[in-house]
């Protein structure tokens, strides 16, 4: 994702520009996991925020983007200090910074543990330590920043649950991150999926992504997504 330029093989280019379909397998796989046995209880509460890190916030963005229930979803950085959360920066691999997408939902319409159900299952691959797809570094790893101590229990778990169960065929390696602050990344990296569908990186890596959303979580799916633009 370094610079805005798509990081693809030749014959992937060379697919793309024949028109043929690249699926989500050819990249990371997806696949529904069992949602969490412990969730949030019941709340009167209208708006929650998750922090969630999966590799190039592009791709993390867009999938919420589409998820109903979703008011919002920014993207930006976690895990490091204010003055280095900044792209270029952030892209050394040494700020503590992680590549995070803060997601704003209506607790009464989906709940936190669906958001995590729906991160572990399409929106990155939990089993890639410090990567996702062609991208390199620990910016691109794969943590939860919990805004609460039961979200942070609720997460914790959640991993348990999914390595006992062996959910994936490789081990599950996200972290938890408690007490980290949100900065949200530059303008230009804000909708980038929307505004970029012909990007070569986005077709190859991302928009398989919201293809099995939709195929996936169908009834959580919303065709029109929600962009920052449009909250500015």
């Amino acid at each position: 994702m370094r610079g805005l330029i798509s990081i693809l093989s030749g014959a992937a280019l060379l697919a793309i520009a024949a028109g043929a379909v690249v699926s989500r397998s050819d990249a990371e796989p997806a696949k529904v996991v069992p949602p969490p046995a412990r969730d949030e209880a019941t709340t009167a509460a209208t708006s929650e925020v998750a922090v969630l890190a999966g590799g190039c916030f592009w791709g993390v963005q867009g999938v919420f983007q589409h998820v109903d229930g979703v008011t919002s979803a920014v993207s930006g950085y976690a895990g490091g200090d204010k003055d280095t959360a900044h792209y270029e920066t952030v892209g050394t691999g040494a700020t503590g910074h992680a590549e995070s997408v803060r997601v704003t939902f209506d607790p009464r319409r989906i709940s936190y543990g669906h958001i995590l159900q729906i991160y572990f299952s399409v929106a990155h691959d939990p089993t890639e330590l410090d990567y996702q797809g062609p991208d390199r570094g620990t910016q691109y790893r794969s943590t939860i920043f919990p805004d609460t101590p039961e979200q942070a229990a609720i997460a914790g778990a959640y991993v348990d649950q999914l390595k006992q169960a062996h959910a994936f065929p490789a081990p599950v390696v996200t972290t938890i991150e408690p007490g980290r602050a949100f900065y949200p990344a530059e303008a230009y990296h804000q909708d980038f999926l929307t505004l970029h569908p012909t990007n070569s990186y986005i077709v190859y890596n991302d928009l398989p992504k919201i293809r099995d959303l939709q195929r996936l979580f169908p009834d959580l799916y919303r065709a029109d997504p929600v962009l920052v633009a449009a909250k500015q």
